[in-house]
């Protein structure tokens, strides 16, 4: 095997195996991004990220040991770094189309698991290949770095090592760096960039090979400038900001009568602001009853703590019909919390702590009327605040006559679904339990308290608030409301499978939203899904 000048210094092969583990642990972390706005970033998606790019690695990893072992042509694993770049640099342009097209196609023909399925399969349409190829590095450059058996082990453990720093730096860098800086799209153009460079230095040397380098700069540059001509949501045109932030993708979409923020481009809405100043209409509205029924009053004043704040509406409603209040918010996403100042008009005194709920449960020691646990997305439901111990801890913050209100958002009538198991835990801890499902909606409202009398209290004062706006509401969530009778179905910080609860939730509402057009699919095809709409 005759080495080119470049490799016969070993230090450009061990920086070739530095900066391809670097590659791939941005294009996974950057992937996890990709899918998130469409998919949630639950442990589901994470789970089928990561098994899909070890099968890539594992494949990778054999294919590229006996490649290497029938022409050990350093040529060949050079030219697949340089296709393996452009195939990254060409994710941001095109990975977005190709997750929808999947999708829509996959909504209209399966019944189950759609969120598994459709992950899985983008994820393999989109990842697989570049880090297939990504995965023959290591096999390949042992076949060029060993030069006897003597001191193969120390070459092979250097490349390992080379390989383990390039992966740590490569996991860090874009979580903490480059995806909240500069976004997910120039991430994987930064890192793409990185394997286009390793393979133009490669062949700068080789005349007849320039040509191939020639043609990848030039489609790396077409991937770099037009992969931002679209957002995520390319089809929305009211967005007045769209971004990142480490936790989440993040829109604000700003309508004739209304702001709001999301935090997935298919599911729901986590924060609304009204711009005439009216209730919302949501399931915010429903959740006031909680400062009645902890007999809240105007001369008395009182604290609520809202774990989960997003922008807060809920905050400014209690704010608006409940004087003398003292309001703070937990969010764990600071970048929300900007949002929430500069588009969402909420008011300074009201505090806001970046921190996850259940740790600033655990870091204070104060006591309030009302606990709002609004932290659920979807299925992005942080198993740590769904559990006993959890409700255990909010039950001891709250004042002897508090009331603790908790927003689940995934309506479904199927027997043993996620509400049931939430609503299940919760009534483990308090000895009563009220719900209320939020009309036209998907959400579930559920009220809990130690106190035996909340229900009573509420349906008193339902007719006596100084506000028409809110008598009126107040009225319809009395006549409404009912208590929960508990059931055994608890969840535990050792066991609390809320992602898996949440698919069969997700598919219920695909089929019964989108059932009609199922069933056109079914019987006329495309066509016949054009002509119903």
């Amino acid at each position: 095997m005759e080495k080119r000048d470049i490799l016969k210094n070993k230090y450009y092969l061990y920086m070739t195996e530095f900066f391809s583990g670097m590659s791939v642990m941005a294009v996974e972390l950057g992937a996890s991004r990709l899918l998130a706005p469409y998919f949630s970033s639950s442990q589901i998606v994470w789970t089928i990220i990561i098994g899909t790019i070890m099968i890539a690695m594992a494949l990778g990893n054999i294919w590229g040991g006996r490649s290497a072992d029938k022409n050990p042509n350093p040529d060949k694993l050079y030219i697949r770094l340089i296709i393996a770049s452009i195939w990254i640099a060409a994710i941001p342009l095109l990975g977005k189309y190709i997750i929808l097209i999947i999708s829509g196609l996959l909504v209209l023909t399966i019944d189950h698991n759609f969120l598994i399925l459709a992950a899985f399969i983008a994820c393999m349409v989109i990842f697989v290949f570049p880090l297939f190829l990504l995965g023959t590095v290591t096999p390949s450059l042992v076949k060029y770095t060993v030069d006897s058996l003597n001191n193969s082990g120390k070459t092979v453990g250097t490349l390992n090592a080379f390989n383990t720093i390039g992966s740590i730096i490569g996991t860090f860098l874009p979580t903490f760096v480059t995806i909240p800086m500069v976004g997910t799209s120039i991430t994987f153009l930064i890192f793409s960039g990185i394997l286009l460079l390793l393979g133009v230095i490669y062949f700068i040397s080789k005349k007849e090979k320039a040509i191939r380098c020639v043609v990848a700069i030039i489609l790396f540059l077409f991937c770099s400038i037009f992969s931002f001509s679209d957002s995520f949501a390319f089809w929305e045109t009211e967005l007045v900001y769209e971004g990142e932030s480490i936790y989440n993708y993040l829109q604000v979409k700003d309508t004739d009568d209304s702001v709001i923020l999301s935090t997935n481009v298919l599911f729901g809405v986590q924060s609304i602001m009204k711009k005439d100043d009216s209730l919302t209409g949501m399931y915010y509205d429903y959740a006031l009853a909680a400062p009645i029924m902890a007999e809240v009053t105007e001369e008395e004043g009182a604290d609520i703590l809202i774990l989960g704040m997003g922008t807060g509406t809920y905050a400014k409603q209690c704010m608006r019909y409940f004087k003398n209040l003292t309001v703070e918010g937990v969010e764990i996403d600071q970048k929300i919390t900007d949002l929430s100042r500069k588009y969402f008009e909420l008011p300074e005194e009201v505090t806001v702590t970046t921190y996850d709920g259940r740790a600033y449960l655990q870091a204070v020691d104060k006591k309030y009327d009302v606990i709002m646990v609004d932290a659920y997305q979807d299925i992005t439901i942080p198993f740590q605040m769904s559990s006993v111990e959890f409700f255990t801890m909010v039950k001891e913050h709250l004042k002897e006559n508090g009331v603790v209100v908790v927003n689940m958002n995934m309506y479904s009538e199927e027997e043993g679904n996620i509400n049931e198991y939430l609503s299940d835990t919760i009534a483990d801890v308090f000895e009563y339990v009220y719900m209320i499902d939020v009309r036209g909606f998907t959400n579930r409202e559920l009220f809990a308290t130690m106190k035996p009398n909340a229900e009573k209290i509420l349906k008193e004062r339902a007719g006596t608030l100084w506000e028409e706006e809110l008598t009126d509401l107040i009225q319809k969530i009395s006549a409404s409301i009912v208590p929960y009778e508990k059931g055994d179905r608890i969840l535990t910080d050792d066991k609390a499978p809320v992602e898996l609860l949440g698919i069969k939730v997700i598919d219920g509402l695909i089929q019964r939203e989108l059932g009609y057009y199922k069933q056109l699919f079914k019987e006329q095809g495309f066509s016949g899904i054009l002509n119903g709409m």
